[in-house]
């Protein structure tokens, strides 16, 4: 699994009490998504986040239409996908340019709970 950014890293680990993620960061699109539950795969989708240097996402995070609003999911990533290229441009950072390949989304079952996972974690964030 390529490194993580790790800006990425701890946007994953501000704390749950936050009332409201701040706009343009990884937790605002996490907090949108929360627990991705559904109910069968065609409820699954996957939203990339974050971006390379020289173009993509940095990865992909599983979602589920059942009770995400695909409009907010799409600007909230959309300002922190912004947020990291102008960041990257702003540190001279560079990017292996790889391309990470959409990996796709199911329902899955985990101790009971049925939530959308990516089919290659890999490729996504540790959530």
């Amino acid at each position: 699994m390529p490194r993580l950014m790790p800006a990425l890293v701890a946007a994953l680990a501000l704390p749950a009490a936050c009332a409201s993620p701040p706009a343009g960061s990884l937790a605002a699109v996490t907090a949108l998504i929360g627990g991705a539950a559904c109910g069968d795969d065609s409820q699954c989708r996957t939203i990339g986040v974050g971006a390379k240097a020289c173009g993509g996402p940095e990865a992909y995070l599983a979602w589920s239409v059942l009770r995400t609003d695909a409009q907010a999911l799409d600007a909230a990533a959309a300002a922190y996908n912004r947020a990291r290229a102008s960041e990257q441009a702003q540190s001279g950072r560079v990017s292996n340019c790889a391309l990470v390949a959409d990996p796709g989304a199911s329902c899955q079952s985990d101790a009971g709970v049925r939530a959308c996972r990516l089919l290659r974690p890999g490729q996504g964030l540790a959530r």
